[in-house]
């Protein structure tokens, strides 16, 4: 990439930064923390690696993202208003009675959602099937997934990831959003998920290590997953919880707590000086 496109992502990242605490605020409730932390990988997904057509959200030969911890929904809606899905106006609708905007995303009610997400570990199964699809039907699709490490915890995860390789899916990337908080705390102390880069290798998966907030290391590790045949590729995303919100980074209690108006405010201002030093 050229030095202004990744000037040009890092700015979107700090917009849909923005759309996540105005959305967030705006509802009094919802997930901040770890929505802050992958909009890094929103952005460059969106605006550089994936090929989607606002105008077209049905497109067949889209490519598609399935957000599997779905409690981070405020990150998608914010990089689907950016991208052009939905009005950026409707964020501040986000969990309000009658809004199409939910607390986890709806694919009946929100145009580029491809997965109705929340119940934790189901989202590799769902995209595994959209992988596989595209294959059978010899259409260029290519899917990518975000899970939580604190989400890595359940069963299906494996049971899934497993299908990944036996269907020889290198058509499927996922991020593993390593910012080591859950809601109860960190999550080596939760349950022990040491070497994650060991434990998805030894399933078999092509598995790099990037920096999460790095959107050339994400292009790049994106171009390597083309690249890689006959197998899916894993990116250990190396995140802050919170990022952009001095506050709120590496803080677990954010995980699942909107912010007072004037925090929300100070997110704001936070997010704002950074979005001016990325022009």
């Amino acid at each position: 990439m050229t030095k202004e496109e990744t000037k040009e992502l890092e700015r979107i990242a700090q917009r849909i930064r923005l759309g996540i605490i105005r959305s967030v605020s705006a509802a009094g409730s919802g997930h901040p923390g770890g929505s802050l932390s992958v909009a890094d990988i929103m952005a460059t997904l969106y605006f550089k690696v994936m090929r989607v057509d606002p105008e077209n959200p049905k497109w067949p030969d889209r490519d598609k993202f399935v957000m599997s911890k779905g409690h981070a929904a405020p990150a998608l809606y914010a990089t689907l208003a950016e991208a052009g899905f939905i009005p950026r106006e409707e964020l501040l609708t986000l969990r309000k009675f009658g809004s199409r905007l939910q607390g986890h995303p709806s694919m009946n009610h929100v145009p580029g959602v491809e997965m109705s997400t929340g119940s934790l570990g189901q989202g590799l199964s769902a995209a595994n099937g959209m992988a596989l699809a595209a294959k059978l039907d010899k259409r260029p699709t290519r899917v990518y997934v975000i899970i939580g490490d604190g989400e890595a915890q359940e069963g299906q995860v494996w049971e899934a990831s497993m299908t990944s390789v036996h269907q020889k899916l290198d058509n499927l990337m996922v991020f593993l959003d390593y910012n080591g908080l859950q809601i109860d705390g960190s999550v080596v102390d939760v349950k022990s998920f040491t070497d994650p880069a060991a434990r998805w290798r030894a399933f078999g998966w092509h598995v790099l290590e990037i920096d999460g907030h790095d959107v050339q290391a994400i292009h790049s590790a994106c171009e390597e997953a083309k690249a890689t045949s006959g197998r899916p590729t894993l990116a250990v995303a190396h995140t802050v919880k919170g990022k952009g919100v001095s506050f709120m980074e590496n803080v677990a209690d954010w995980h699942g707590k909107a912010p007072s108006k004037e925090q929300a405010e100070e997110a704001i201002k936070h997010i704002e000086a950074l979005l001016d030093s990325a022009l």
